[in-house]
């Protein structure tokens, strides 16, 4: 994990690399002055490819920082980010940093122009989710000059310092304790993949320790947009209705977990024994439950106060650059649905 050159791009650098003017870069990128189309475009080229992102502060700050720490995230909505940020929180407010959150909706796109105006701020730090991001996001946080870290995910490449869990090998582990408590028709329901890269990573290594033992997943169902008990609920009745001699469901995660669950229990079904069932994330609205949701731990308050300590660190020892990988291990909660093996 080493990091390229850690001084910040500048108007010279994107002058270079378009063959004009550092004026008309200027002029280009404060959308002012008299510049043909075909200079303008070739300068925003240059630009994103680079990664450079204007600095609206310069000049007002000697430092040409902010004390504010950009987090960005997918989603305040499904109850899993708050947690992240309040251990954030709980760092920073020990410090002179801020954080300011944006949101991506999972959208890369979005992400991008969420990053791409945080970082026109000068920020201190960059806390980011996931490891997946697009070329040109990719291109501004490395050249950023900033300490950056990805959270929530380890398996991939980080841009700079990483802390999350394995999300692959939490499907493996989930996948081993269903297979050693004795079922054996599995199903899964969750989120379609493409853009939850975590929930994606959970599927692929919970197929794969399936695989080893012989079995594959019986059935499965996808839907899209944000968690929801009813999702759950319909998810759960649709599935069974297909096939009615499941004796399995793992869910991506534990929302639509438990819509499933309040399913089952009105139908008079035997959980664990006549089906088990599980989740993802280890929320606290599970303990509210008649019936307490197998599940796993994501680690989420941990993952929060962990990359903001790199941040505040590196902040107030800038000379201490090295990136730093951190890997935490969730822990499965049986709870009453999944027997013990």
């Amino acid at each position: 994990m080493t990091r390229p050159d850690q001084r910040p791009l500048t108007l010279r650098d994107v002058s270079e690399a378009s063959g004009v003017s550092e004026m008309t870069v200027s002029r280009v990128l404060r959308n002012r002055g008299d510049v043909s189309e075909a200079t303008r475009q070739r300068v925003l080229e240059a630009a994103k490819r680079l990664g450079y992102v204007p600095n609206k502060i310069a000049g007002a700050l000697a430092s040409q920082r902010v004390n504010l720490v950009a987090v960005i995230i997918p989603s305040m909505s499904n109850m899993v980010f708050p947690e992240v940020m309040t251990g954030i929180t709980q760092v920073l407010e020990t410090t002179d940093l801020q954080p300011v959150v944006g949101l991506s909706d999972y959208l890369p796109e979005k992400e991008e122009k969420v990053l791409y105006e945080m970082l026109s701020w000068r920020p201190s730090g960059v806390i980011i989710a996931g490891l997946e991001h697009s070329d040109a996001s990719r291109a501004m946080l490395r050249a950023s000059g900033i300490p950056v870290v990805e959270i929530m995910d380890v398996d991939g490449t980080p841009v700079d310092s990483v802390v999350g869990i394995s999300h692959r090998r939490a499907g493996q582990q989930m996948a081993q304790a269903i297979l050693k408590a004795g079922y054996k028709r599995i199903g899964f329901l969750g989120t379609k993949m493409p853009l939850d890269h975590r929930a994606r990573k959970r599927f692929e290594g919970f197929t794969e320790a399936l695989a080893k033992a012989g079995i594959e997943v019986a059935d499965q169902e996808f839907y899209s947009g944000g968690s929801a008990l009813v999702k759950g609920r319909e998810m759960t009745e649709t599935i069974l209705k297909r096939s009615p001699d499941l004796d399995f469901i793992y869910y991506s995660n534990d929302k639509i977990g438990a819509g499933g669950l309040m399913y089952l229990m009105e139908q008079g079904i035997d959980i664990p024994n006549q089906i088990g069932l599980a989740g993802f994330n280890g929320l606290d609205l599970l303990k509210g439950l008649p019936r307490e949701l197998a599940t796993m731990d994501a680690c989420r308050l941990e993952i929060g106060r962990r990359a903001a300590e790199i941040i505040a660190a590196r902040v107030e020892h800038p000379e201490t650059a090295e990136p730093v990988r951190v890997e935490l291990e969730p822990t499965i909660t049986y709870g009453d649905t999944l027997r013990r093996g």
